[in-house]
């Protein structure tokens, strides 16, 4: 694991906010176990707290405590276009995370640097898109500074081929939202 990286996940568990990318777009993140930290991404994007974030991760176990019924976990798999599926949220699942909804927003990837991050945090990641409400997502460390000033923790600089954000389904409708 590279410098960066190693860096980003001592600030993830001290319970910090990083920008980095992801497999769709660039992102910030915390672990879920900090709810201060979610409250901070809220904060940093203005975002309204009925809207919910994102959890991102490698493997499927890393959501098992934020789902209802982990059985449905089963009808995951990584696919070609990146899709984010919402499931019954379970009882630890942060208000902050879930927004209005009784649901949590998953996303299953193979993104390297995404696996590096929740294979030495031991967990998945809260996931947003990097700007302000309103405002196109971050491509560059510029676009990061204008947006979030100082007031990330750490970043790790975007790539120059950010695509556009996740399709959202619902797992328990079929529904597609995205």
């Amino acid at each position: 694991m590279n410098f960066k990286a190693r860096l980003a996940v001592q600030y993830l568990k001290a319970g910090g906010v990083i920008s980095h990318p992801t497999d769709t777009i660039q992102g910030l993140a915390c672990l879920p176990r900090f709810e201060s930290s979610i409250g901070r991404i809220l904060q940093l994007k203005r975002r309204s707290t009925s809207k919910g974030l994102i959890l991102l991760a490698s493997d499927l176990r890393y959501f098992t405590d934020y789902v209802a019924d982990p059985s449905q976990l089963s009808q995951i798999v990584i696919d070609q276009v990146p899709t984010t599926y919402l499931l019954k949220a379970s009882q630890y699942a942060s208000q902050l995370l879930t927004g209005r909804f009784d649901t949590v927003a998953i996303r299953l990837t193979d993104n390297p640097l995404v696996s590096k991050l929740c294979q030495k945090t031991h967990s998945a990641l809260v996931s947003t898109s990097a700007n302000v409400v309103g405002k196109n997502t971050a491509t560059s460390a510029l676009d990061l500074a204008v947006f979030f000033k100082q007031e990330l923790d750490f970043i790790i600089t975007p790539r120059n081929y950010n695509s556009e954000p996740s399709r959202i389904i619902n797992l328990q409708t079929g529904e597609r939202l995205r």
